[in-house]
């Protein structure tokens, strides 16, 4: 269930504890030194498990973007875990959250919303986000194997750090094991954060999702992130061959070993941009143009033209007969001083990427402004009487 988001203070400090120790770790290379094959294994897990982060956690699990067996599905949610990034089925639940929300006041790590660096970690230690809700992936829990694998939250991580210390003591451990880890969790956070604030837009999404490449290069193709806002089933994500998507291939040679199948892919009309936004999106979108402008300046105008002409005394005589038909009759009216069609797309022009739906956000949007400016009205108008 949606629900505010609970105030920044109530951000459980103790629970950091671990996650600033990982950091300080990381600082032990001073005496442990820092070997040419302890930073080829660091280089090595980091690519390994941003891959099953992004082609896993991300693509199969949050979003069911490809097919794969159920004994290859548990390789890539244990892998997943290695990075420390909590269980399988706790990151899929956040993650369709933040689908359903984004960017609006629900949202859990909105830039927009709650700011930058919140958005790019500290939302993690909120308690409230420690729970989320596991009936939206209920297509995940029905394997009992994930369920026992999400609860052990941090084991593999602590098996993987183990297995790297006896491969090459210490030195291996802080720099292959930990450099790594700190290296995946903010590289992955960039797309939490900086993949909502730095970009471009190439799509009307509904949200502040940007397309960059270089969070592509160092996630392995997530920077493209307004494509998949755009189009969120889409195994591939860089949409255009220009546009790198590491974890795409990976999954793409895979498929031709039969490990994993039916990849899935926007139609070219998506791609293409051509296909009109859904109601959702439309209505999101408008009422962010609808509030580039101000209602109460607006309602003063009106009001103020009002007051000199019958038009005042019509409203005030309609509001003692019939105030529950007033805020119906003002928003059929002409109302003065109302930003107009034109005035709205020229705005929208502005503030949006270019889209078949624009005209509809433009329409939306007046009526949004018209029903706001009535309301207010119809409050001025009964106060007058």
């Amino acid at each position: 269930m949606a629900h505010d988001h609970p105030p920044h203070n109530d951000v459980v400090y103790p629970s950091t504890i671990p996650f600033v120790l990982t950091h300080l770790v990381c600082l032990t290379a001073i005496w442990t030194g820092v070997p040419v094959k302890a930073l080829v294994v660091a280089v090595v897990l980091y690519i390994i498990r941003m891959w099953a982060i992004t082609a896993g956690y991300h693509r199969y699990f949050s979003h069911r973007a490809y097919k794969t067996s159920r004994v290859f599905q548990f390789v890539i949610a244990f892998l997943g875990q290695t990075s420390a990034q909590r269980g399988v089925l706790w990151w899929a639940a956040v993650h369709r959250h933040h689908h359903l929300h984004s960017d609006t006041q629900h949202d859990v790590h909105s830039p927009r919303r709650h700011g930058f660096w919140y958005s790019h970690m500290g939302w993690i230690f909120n308690a409230s986000n420690s729970k989320p809700d596991y009936g939206t992936v209920k297509d995940l829990t029905r394997y009992p194997e994930l369920v026992w694998l999400d609860k052990q939250v941090y084991a593999p991580a602590i098996l993987m750090g183990f297995g790297v210390w006896a491969l090459g003591g210490w030195a291996m451990l802080v720099v292959g094991f930990f450099w790594s880890t700190v290296l995946l969790f903010h590289c992955t956070f960039f797309i939490n954060s900086l993949a909502h604030v730095s970009g471009s837009q190439r799509y009307l999404t509904g949200d502040d999702s940007r397309n960059n490449v270089w969070l592509a290069l160092i996630t392995l193709g997530e920077g493209w992130h307004n494509n998949h806002h755009h189009y969120q089933s889409s195994t591939r994500q860089g949409f255009f061959w220009w546009e790198i998507d590491l974890s795409y291939y990976v999954l793409r040679v895979m498929a031709s070993f039969r490990l994993v199948w039916d990849l899935r892919v926007p139609p070219e009309a998506i791609i293409a941009g051509e296909l009109p936004a859904g109601r959702k999106v439309v209505e999101k979108v408008a009422g962010e143009l609808a509030a580039a402008f101000s209602v109460e300046r607006i309602s003063a105008s009106v009001f103020e033209a009002w007051a000199e002409s019958h038009a005042m005394d019509d409203i005030t005589d309609r509001g003692r007969r019939a105030r529950a038909q007033l805020e119906e009759r003002l928003a059929e009216m002409s109302l003065p001083h109302l930003p107009t069609i034109p005035e709205l797309r020229e705005k929208a022009e502005e503030m949006f990427q270019e889209s078949p739906s624009l005209d509809d956000v433009v329409n939306r949007a007046h009526r949004l402004l018209a029903e706001a400016v009535a309301a207010h009205l119809c409050e001025a108008a009964l106060a007058e009487a």
